[in-house]
């Protein structure tokens, strides 16, 4: 007797962000009956993100923004960034493919603007939707023509909600089906190993009042309790108990393939600890669903995974821009990077070579400057975090005495702030590489050191993301054996599958490979043929 089946579709699409939604639309547009299962109620941490898509080439935004870019230009600029994370072939399609995937968002509703930001920051306020979302002009680049990449969906706020929603609302107008609350925890193969449906602990027969409370709570641990985790833990427990109190377990038949979409595994602390065991003391930037089960079930069934150390961790120095200037410190009074670096290379070094501790250190009118341009500059949660590093900031009439009162060697600091001003009236390179046009003399007290150590904070948290997943086939996004062979009927996209930005992140690059390797998979998904299944009872449909 075979499986009995509550549901039925050709392909099933596991999780409800940005890969899920580009992975439903493509398998939709094939001609595949989609169905996508869905923890909360959708959006995922694409949903809470900046809503930025690294993108370039000559896209259509790029040239109404006059902004000159080459395929050639973006491909030099990824490869240094994005190392063997993917192969040469897979950066080059995902690069030539850049300018039409922005078409392709826009076709499905994503709004877009030309508005170019004038000067460097970590992310844009609501003037400005174009800009240097990595590290194109710093020094480690200069040999590339740099472009403006980062091409922020149109949005108040952070703006991620303007790209999950309209994606989502495109997938319901061509007939996806959606099944809200409702929590895959197994795949399930046949006996020749290929995967033939999902096994789910779903809401859907609650009660109304149970669903939409689950849901509220849901938003709440999301977003504010991502900025709060004792109260993202306890919604979490009160979301438990409701699932198991009026939850069912339902089977899902995939007469295709099963296409897992599910996130990373950032909110999974015992997974981050095994993987990669120095990345803590930072903001878990993702939903309770990033907790590596997309991943896990992968695993059950044979998957390899890869990069699972890789960890992003976001420590900002910008806005406002005059912070290009500044020096990043350690303890030792040693230079950390060229402060011109995306944020991510940042929170890396400080976390890999320094012990997570850093200061930025300005001079007072560097400082002025900078306190000048953060209103203009800085949006609300900007501005919040320049406030919390000013307030808390130590100061001195000398370096030493600065240095001192901040547990720095005050002999480090001196040595590298002369280093610093003999290069800069020498003529010669910046010790750490940084552009010319970017530094200034550290002359002029009282002198400022800003705190930018890695450490639990609500105002001045530093983000963090994991990068590593199951490993996929580059062309087709199925996933792969730890021997090397596709596994039938299962695909991976987003940060659940090795993609783009494994080895390597800079802002847009995430969502730019979600829904890159989200169409990948749909298309390949809807054309999978697995086993028979003559043997298949479908209860419900």
């Amino acid at each position: 007797m075979g499986l009995e089946w509550d549901l039925a579709t050709d392909v099933v699409v596991v999780g409800y962000g940005a890969a899920g939604a580009a992975a439903a639309l493509e398998a939709t547009e094939a001609g595949a009956q989609v169905l996508v299962l869905e923890r909360f109620a959708g959006g995922g941490t694409s949903a809470l993100s900046g809503g930025i898509i690294y993108a370039g080439g000559g896209t259509s935004v790029q040239r109404e923004a006059g902004v000159e870019d080459t395929p050639e230009a973006m491909y030099a600029y990824l490869e240094r960034e994005v190392g063997d994370a993917v192969a040469p072939e897979t950066l080059r399609r995902f690069v030539d493919e850049s300018p039409e995937l922005i078409e392709w968002l826009k076709a499905h509703g994503v709004p877009f603007e030309a508005s170019l930001c004038p000067y460097k920051t970590s992310y844009p306020n609501d003037r400005y939707y174009l800009y240097y979302s990595g590290s194109e002009i710093s020094g480690a680049f200069r040999d590339i023509p740099p472009a403006q990449r980062g091409h922020r969906v149109k949005g108040r706020g952070t703006s991620g909600k303007k790209l999950t929603g309209p994606l989502a609302a495109a997938a319901s107008r061509a007939g996806v089906r959606v099944e809200t609350l409702t929590r895959v925890t197994r795949l399930i193969t046949d006996g020749a190993g290929a995967v033939i449906g999902v096994e789910c602990r779903t809401l859907r027969d609650a009660p109304g009042r149970v669903r939409d409370r689950y849901t509220r709570m849901a938003k709440v641990a999301a977003k504010p309790g991502i900025y709060y985790p004792p109260l993202r833990r306890a919604l979490e427990q009160r979301l438990d108990l409701l699932e198991r109190r009026y939850g069912s377990t339902i089977r899902v038949l995939a007469r295709r393939a099963v296409v897992l979409s599910a996130g990373g595994f950032i909110a999974n602390r015992e997974l981050v600890r095994q993987y990669a065991p120095a990345f803590h003391g930072g903001l878990a930037l993702g939903t309770t669903a990033d907790d590596g089960s997309g991943i896990l079930m992968a695993e059950q069934v044979g998957a390899a995974v890869d990069h699972m150390d890789n960890v992003s961790a976001w420590r900002f120095l910008l806005p406002p821009s005059a912070f290009t200037a500044a020096l990043l410190v350690d303890a030792d009074g040693r230079r950390v990077i060229d402060e011109t670096r995306y944020g991510a290379a940042v929170g890396n070094k400080l976390i890999t070579e320094h012990g997570g501790k850093g200061w930025l250190l300005a001079d007072t009118p560097l400082m002025r400057t900078a306190i000048g341009q953060i209103g203009k500059q800085g949006a609300w949660f900007q501005r919040g975090q320049f406030e919390t590093m000013r307030r808390t900031a130590i100061r001195g009439a000398t370096l030493e005495e600065a240095a001192a009162k901040a547990g720095i060697d005050p002999a480090g600091l001196r040595a590298t702030v002369d280093a610093h001003n003999t290069a800069i009236e020498t003529g010669a390179p910046d010790p750490v590489g940084k552009p010319a046009e970017f530094t200034e003399p550290v002359r002029t007290g009282p002198f400022w050191l800003l705190d930018v150590g890695i450490k639990p904070s609500l105002t001045n948290p530093c983000p963090m993301l994991t990068l590593g997943g199951v490993v996929v086939d580059e062309r087709t996004g199925a996933v792969k054996t730890t021997e090397g062979a596709d596994i039938p009927g299962l695909f991976a996209a987003g940060r659940t599958a090795v993609g783009v930005c494994s080895k390597s992140y800079v802002s847009g690059l995430s969502l730019a490979d979600c829904v890159f390797s989200g169409r990948r998979a749909g298309r390949s998904a809807a054309g999978e043929q697995v086993s028979a299944l003559e043997n298949a009872t479908v209860e419900g449909n």
